[in-house]
C-alpha cells in the first residue's frame, strides 16, 4: 500500500522542557498504510538537528503504537541539556517522506506539542475526522464471557470517523461490582484524558475493557463520567438486536492503551 501525505497550514512545535526540538510551518501529515491516525514529517531545516544524534542503541525493535510502522533508515536520540531521549526521532525509508524527520508523540517522551497555540495530545488531529456525542434513549446491553456488565436506556452515542460507535453509559447502569479498577490511563487528541479504566477478571480480553473521561474536551462534554466498552471485545445488543464485534485498529490488543 502507498503512504498518503497531505500538507497543512498549521504551525507545529514540539518541546523537550523549554527547548523547541522542532518548529515548523511546513509540516507534512502522513498516514502509515497500517495505521489510520496521522503523523507529522518535518523538513530537516525545521528540526534542531544539533540536538539529534544517531541512536547508540541501534534500531528499536519492540512494537509501539507511537513508533514507525515500516522500515527506518535512521534512528535518532534527542539530547537536550542533561536529558537524553532514546529513539525519539527517525527517518522513514519511504520515498514519500524519506527527506524528512519524524518525532515521536509517545507520552512522556517529548513534553509538549503545539498546533498554533493549542496543546495537542497523542497524535496530530486528523483534518478528515469528526467526533460527535449524541444523547439517546436506545436500549444498550453489554456482556462479556456470558456475563451482563451493563444495561442502559440512556446512553450517549459517540460517533468518531473510522471507529465503531461507542456507547457511553451512566455509571449506575454498569455493574461496577463485577469490574476491577486498574491503573491504566490513555489520551485522545479529540476527547481528552481517560484516567479511569476497569477490567473484567477471569475472562479472555477482559483487561482494561472499559474506561471513563472525568473532564472530556468540550466537543464531547456529554460523555463526562460515563463508562464505555471496547465494542471490539465485548458483546453489545442495541434495542434487542445483537451487533457483531467490529474490526478496528483497537481489535489488536497491542493497539489498545496500556500503562
Amino acid at each position: 500500500m502507498v503512504m498518503r501525505t497531505e500538507g497543512t497550514d498549521k504551525w507545529v512545535r514540539g518541546y523537550v522542557g523549554a527547548t523547541a526540538v522542532v518548529d515548523s510551518r511546513d509540516a507534512l501529515l502522513f498516514w502509515e498504510p497500517s495505521l489510520p491516525v496521522p503523523r507529522y514529517a518535518f523538513p530537516q531545516a525545521d528540526v534542531r538537528t544539533d540536538l539529534l544524534r544517531p541512536s547508540a542503541a541501534g534500531p528499536k525493535t519492540d512494537f509501539s503504537f507511537y513508533g514507525p510502522h515500516g522500515p527506518v533508515s535512521q534512528w535518532y536520540d534527542v539530547v537536550a541539556g542533561d536529558r537524553v531521549v532514546e529513539h525519539a526521532a527517525w527517518v522513514r525509508d519511504d520515498p514519500a517522506i524519506s527527506d524528512r524527520i519524524v518525532l515521536t508523540w509517545e507520552p512522556g517522551v517529548l513534553d509538549r506539542w503545539l498546533e498554533e497555540e493549542e496543546e495537542v495530545f497523542a497524535h496530530p488531529r486528523d483534518p478528515h475526522k469528526r467526533v460527535e456525542a449524541l444523547a439517546s434513549s436506545r436500549h444498550v446491553r453489554v456482556s462479556l464471557g456470558g456475563t451482563v456488565v451493563a444495561d442502559s436506556h440512556s446512553p450517549v452515542l459517540l460517533f468518531e470517523t473510522d471507529l465503531p460507535t461507542r456507547y457511553y453509559l451512566p455509571r449506575e447502569d454498569v455493574r461496577l461490582d463485577l469490574l476491577v479498577s486498574t491503573s491504566n490511563t490513555s489520551v485522545c487528541p479529540y476527547k481528552g484524558f481517560a484516567e479511569e479504566y476497569w477490567s473484567l477478571p477471569g475472562v479472555e480480553d477482559g483487561d482494561n475493557v472499559a474506561w471513563s473521561y472525568a473532564a472530556p474536551f468540550p466537543a464531547v462534554a456529554r460523555v463526562k463520567d460515563r463508562i464505555a466498552f471496547y465494542n471490539e471485545v465485548v458483546d453489545i445488543t442495541v434495542d434487542g438486536v445483537p451487533h457483531e464485534r467490529p474490526v478496528s485498529v483497537f481489535s489488536a490488543k497491542a493497539n489498545r492503551p496500556a500503562t
